[in-house]
């Protein structure tokens, strides 16, 4: 996967518009205009797509852990010069809150089977021996199923609220 596929399946998944986007980019330390933003989201075909930088989509990422999470204390972290899928989902872990069993679930959706094994190889650091590289079609399935839980895409089965986070009243 590209970081330009990416960055067009996250903003539909999550019904962004250019003005959120911009600020989700803001959020993570980074200034850009519309017009960038139109072109890192066109089509692969579209001979006027630009490609998003690793730092770019870090930036994106870290604004989308903001959004979610909070503001930290401190500095803003600075976007990562190179990204890999592990780095990505991480972020998209940590942005959207996600336990394993969470993780499971979203990976349910997709119709992927996964095992917490897995998921716990994927997050390990580079230098242990059980750490496992996130290919593009574990990371594709993942995205699949955030799609599939929040815009509904199989309307054959009944939508519900979040089933792994019930609303608080």
């Amino acid at each position: 996967m590209n970081n330009n596929d990416i960055l067009r399946r996250l903003r539909y998944i999550f019904d962004y518009g250019d003005d959120k986007v911009i600020n989700l980019f803001q959020h993570g330390g980074k200034e850009v205009s519309r017009e960038e933003i139109s072109n890192w989201l066109k089509k692969d075909d579209d001979p006027e797509q630009k490609p998003i930088y690793d730092v770019d989509l870090a930036a994106f990422l870290n604004g989308l852990i903001i959004k979610h999470r909070g503001k930290k204390d401190g500095e803003t972290p600075k976007p990562e010069k190179r990204l890999n899928n592990n780095v990505i989902f991480r972020k998209l872990k940590i942005a959207l809150n996600l336990r394993d069993e969470d993780i499971i679930h979203v990976f349910d959706l997709a119709k992927f089977e996964v095992s917490k094994h897995e998921i716990s190889a994927i997050f390990r650091n580079p230098t242990q021996k059980q750490y496992r590289v996130c290919k593009d079609q574990f990371l594709r399935n993942f995205l699949q199923g955030l799609q599939e839980k929040h815009r509904g895409v199989n309307m054959d089965e009944p939508k519900t609220e979040n089933p792994v986070h019930p609303k608080k009243d």
